[in-house]
């Protein structure tokens, strides 16, 4: 069993911590890699940090993590809301992944209520800030045999 968890983090991520702070809270994309690097290593996984501004380059990390990793977290920004490629490139790969948002989805604008992922998804942590990836490493931690 590989011991290692993806971690994606789609478009606008890298904005984290000065994008629109009173939505997103002030901890950086540093921050959560750590935060989440942390609660992998005490569930005994590595972990493997990716973040683009391009969809292309998501899908092609999320094909490599079949090699050698056993879930993926993943924060796929707006592309949650559009993007058919990205949950056929999860489903294709049939790794375990949670869906994570920083802020509460349906507490903003309609079209952000809607998910590409929210069905295939095996676990969703939303509107618990950064927080939130953390719980989404425990609880796919506790699926993986």
């Amino acid at each position: 069993m590989t011991r290692r968890i993806l971690l994606v983090n789609g478009p606008n991520l890298n904005l984290l911590g000065t994008r629109e702070p009173e939505v997103y809270g002030t901890a950086t994309l540093d921050d959560v890699v750590a935060l989440t690097a942390t609660a992998a290593a005490e569930a005994g996984y590595e972990l493997r940090a990716v973040q683009s501004n391009h969809e292309g380059v998501l899908i092609d990390a999320i094909h490599a993590a079949r090699a050698d990793c056993a879930a993926i977290v993943i924060n796929p920004g707006g592309l949650t809301h559009t993007s058919v490629a990205l949950r056929d490139a999860l489903t294709g790969v049939a790794l375990p992944f949670a869906e994570v948002h920083i802020s509460d989805v349906y507490a903003r604008e309609e079209f952000r209520h809607h998910s590409y992922l929210h069905d295939v998804a095996a676990i969703r942590v939303i509107g618990e800030g950064v927080a939130g990836y953390a719980d989404a490493v425990r609880r796919l931690a506790a699926l993986i045999p």
